[in-house]
């Protein structure tokens, strides 16, 4: 599957910046193509002269709104980020355009942090004008949630989460939602715990886009996953998890036949690998509310057997009773086995209910009108309606 990536503001410009580090990776391992095109999208000058892997010319660190901030970005004012992608979107869609490989492009990968101005606001506008542009084109979206502590000490930051999440569930056919709080680092650094989220937040794409592009005839699965079995699986809510476990790549040329335990030991490294997969999601969510899942299995080609799969199968099955299951397998990796794993459909996600439910509670408070509460046991259809849209 091959992906067009824009990042928004300066958290989804860093992660775009690392999905176009991710394509040099797979060009350099694989001699694959996965990023068609890794574009940024800011108001602020500085946040994107950070970056270290999308080109610096002006047609892929695209600056908009230069009159009204003057390239110091909009404050985390949402209204303003939406107002500014709303005039500015026919520069973003004609230099996407232009791009190379276009023609060559599965589908579009819109990223933004959900707290801040110029990302959270503008996700939602661009995904509605791009995909009014590319009707044949999905359109998905990664937004971020933000640390516990940008919750309890920044009330705005509350108020864009919510109007961001609705704003992109409207438009976006797919939401991959990322809560920062399950991959931080309590003992490192600021720097250093943002630059790690983003790799964990990225890493898992890898086997799962390169998959489908595989040329050469002993990396090509038993059972492909290629992008029609990802785009028929990502509706709505969306998260992704990864998981590994470790294969001895001199256990089978030392024995010679394989032993009879050693089938049992793959299966139970599958079993562990799709574990780590689950407890590393991308946010925390209960599987029986999803009703569409995907997982791939990448592992050398001797190790990925009829009994592992169909272990893993029943153990996503079990998980998720209702959901529409596809797989694959990516006979690529030596000396792992990897599990990628995603749910999507989901028809509650309790973290996004929170953020309505105190974005509902803040708005009403600052109106000075007390009815209209909502309760924490009601589902996001219910309490979305009273969210503003930036649209």
């Amino acid at each position: 599957m091959k992906l067009v990536v824009v990042g928004f503001g300066q958290c989804g410009g860093r992660i775009a910046d690392e999905f176009a580090r991710l394509n040099k990776r797979a060009r350099g391992l694989r001699g694959l193509n996965i990023i068609t095109g890794a574009y940024a999208v800011n108001t602020d000058v500085a946040d994107m002269s950070g970056l270290t892997t999308i080109k610096s010319d002006y047609n892929h660190r695209i600056l908009i709104g230069n009159k009204k901030t003057q390239g110091h970005g909009v404050g985390k004012i949402n209204e303003l980020g939406a107002e500014i992608a709303h005039e500015d979107a026919d520069k973003v869609i004609e230099t996407i355009r232009s791009t190379e490989h276009f023609a060559e492009t599965d589908a579009f990968l819109l990223i933004a942090g959900a707290a801040g101005g110029t990302g959270s606001g503008a996700i939602a506008v661009m995904t509605q004008q791009i995909k009014e542009r590319y009707v044949d084109k999905p359109v998905y979206n990664l937004i971020v949630l933000p640390f516990e502590h940008e919750v309890v000490t920044e009330e705005r930051t509350v108020y864009n989460v919510a109007t961001c999440l609705k704003s992109s569930y409207l438009v976006a056919d797919a939401i991959f939602l990322v809560d920062n709080q399950r991959y931080v680092m309590k003992d490192a650094s600021l720097t250093r715990n943002l630059a790690k989220i983003n790799q964990f937040i990225v890493h898992p794409f890898f086997n799962l886009l390169c998959a489908g592009e595989e040329k050469k005839t002993q990396y090509i699965g038993a059972k492909i996953l290629d992008a029609g079995d990802i785009i028929q699986t990502l509706v709505g809510w969306t998260t992704l998890g990864y998981g590994q476990s470790q294969t001895s790549i001199f256990k089978n040329f030392l024995k010679g036949a394989r032993d009879f335990r050693d089938k049992a030991t793959e299966t139970q490294r599958g079993i562990h690998a799709l574990d780590e997969a689950i407890s590393s999601l991308s946010i925390k969510c209960n599987p029986l509310e999803s009703k569409r899942a995907l997982y791939l299995i990448s592992a050398p080609a001797k190790e990925i057997n009829v009994d592992l799969i169909k272990e893993l199968g029943t153990y996503v099955k079990n998980m998720a009773p209702e959901a529409v299951i596809r797989s694959g397998d990516y006979p690529r990796e030596k000396g792992n086995m990897d599990v990628t794993l995603i749910l999507s459909e989901m028809s509650d996600v309790e973290k996004v209910r929170s953020y309505f439910t105190k974005a509902i509670n803040l708005i009403a408070e600052l109106k000075k009108r007390q009815e209209g509460l909502v309760s924490t046991q009601r589902g996001i259809d219910v309490s979305i309606k009273d969210i503003p849209s930036l649209l």
